[in-house]
């Protein structure tokens, strides 16, 4: 299998990288190059800039804003995006709800949301954990109860990420509590986050960030025709958007663009220190980290190259399991890495809140990110199925246990 870009594609990478240097704004360019999260207005700024150019949903179907490319092309999409850095189309948008509705929406739901979605006009956020429905998804208890033309909401999410900046919500909620498996009790349903009886509730993190929420349903009525798909069919959309959340999480071009910065970062030398990059030993951490970058590359690729034969064969593809395993360890090695050459620097604080550095003047801005960025990141084996869940499928798929 020959994997070499094409000259097609190597104009195309081109072409990317020049819209990127005309249109992403200087102040995002800066903070983003600085390794810090964009804000709100920034991540909306540079999505409709996308859209524009008709590139915010490569990946969805043409009649639906989708640019019809192979996955190669998409992958170098992302790739020179992630490599920039620019800020990254909102997920739950463009990746997770967008798709669902595309498969499974009505009509009248594809010409409402689709629109919006890849403008950010509404910015949505995902309801599917709860306290005790983690990996586990399937006995989730948040619970639903049709009245007339409503379904009543009842419930508990959690860890429910930028619910605060969040106009919409695209909840799974158990609609059938007597059904024989629990699967087939679940419904997916599109809420108002405006609605009557929604209470939103912040998560600080060990970061000391607000990224994350608890979402309380207390009486949320939602019409009916915000319904997505069949009543208590819920389970096959849940496991539509699953299985497109964790191929995009190798996130190549992104631990490129973190090795990058901290080969710059380990040459230089804060107070005087010894450079890290003359540590023979951190130099063997790198260089592994860096082997293992390029070998998911390949493979990643690999897994692009079938994509249209597996999609025609109507078969998800187990590999992407192994996509999601090694590219999350990667990225939280990297962020070990970033820790290990910060050193006592790590220690100066910040002040999220504020969006400041507390003692600027004692550390460079990188190292008080260092340690935020770690404990952050242990997440990341986590979300869209853990690790340890991701192995079972592949002992299944490959090994047939």
């Amino acid at each position: 299998m020959d994997l070499r870009f094409n000259d097609e594609e190597r104009a195309f990478r081109q072409e990317v990288r020049d819209f990127i240097e005309a249109n992403l704004p200087p102040e995002t360019r800066e903070r983003m190059a600085a390794g810090r999260t964009p804000t709100k207005d920034m991540v909306v700024q540079w999505q409709r800039a996308l859209n524009a150019k008709g590139w915010a949903v490569p990946h969805w179907p043409v009649e639906h804003g989708g640019t019809g490319w192979s996955a190669i092309k998409r992958f170098i999409l992302n790739e020179e995006m992630q490599q920039w850095p620019t800020p990254t189309p909102l997920a739950f948008n463009c990746a997770m709800v967008g798709p669902v509705i595309c498969a499974f929406g009505t009509d009248a739901q594809k010409q409402h949301f689709l629109p919006r979605m890849k403008n950010l006009d509404d910015w949505w956020c995902q309801g599917f954990s709860e306290p005790g429905a983690g990996s586990d998804l399937a006995s989730l208890k948040c619970a639903s109860k049709r009245e007339g033309d409503h379904f009543i909401v009842n419930g508990q999410k959690t860890w429910t990420t930028l619910a605060q900046h969040a106009d919409w919500i695209f909840v799974l909620v158990r609609s059938n509590p007597a059904a024989a498996k629990p699967q087939e009790g679940i419904s997916f349903l599109l809420v108002d986050m405006k609605s009557p009886g929604i209470t939103v509730r912040p998560i600080i993190t060990i970061d000391g960030a607000h990224e994350v929420n608890e979402v309380w349903f207390d009486d949320v009525k939602v019409p009916v025709e915000n319904l997505v798909g069949t009543e208590n069919k819920g389970w096959d959309c849940a496991k539509f958007l699953l299985s497109n959340e964790r191929t995009g999480q190798a996130r190549v071009g992104a631990s490129k663009e973190r090795i990058r910065r901290l080969k710059r970062i380990a040459a230089e030398a804060p107070g005087g220190a010894t450079p890290m990059l003359a540590n023979p030993r951190f130099r063997d951490k790198l260089t592994e980290v860096e082997t293992q970058l390029k070998a998911l590359e390949m493979t990643t690729l690999r897994v692009l190259a079938n994509e249209n034969k597996r999609l025609g064969e109507g078969k998800p593809d187990p590999a992407s399991s192994v996509l999601k395993i090694r590219g999350t360890e990667i990225q939280q090695a990297i962020s070990e890495l970033f820790v290990e050459a910060a050193g006592p620097y790590g220690l100066v604080g910040a002040d999220p809140e504020q969006d400041r550095w507390n003692e600027p003047e004692l550390a460079p801005e990188w190292a008080t990110l260092a340690q935020p960025v770690y404990f952050n990141w242990r997440k990341q084996s986590i979300y869209g199925g853990s690790n340890e869940i991701q192995r079972n499928i592949m002992a299944k798929a490959f090994l047939g246990l």
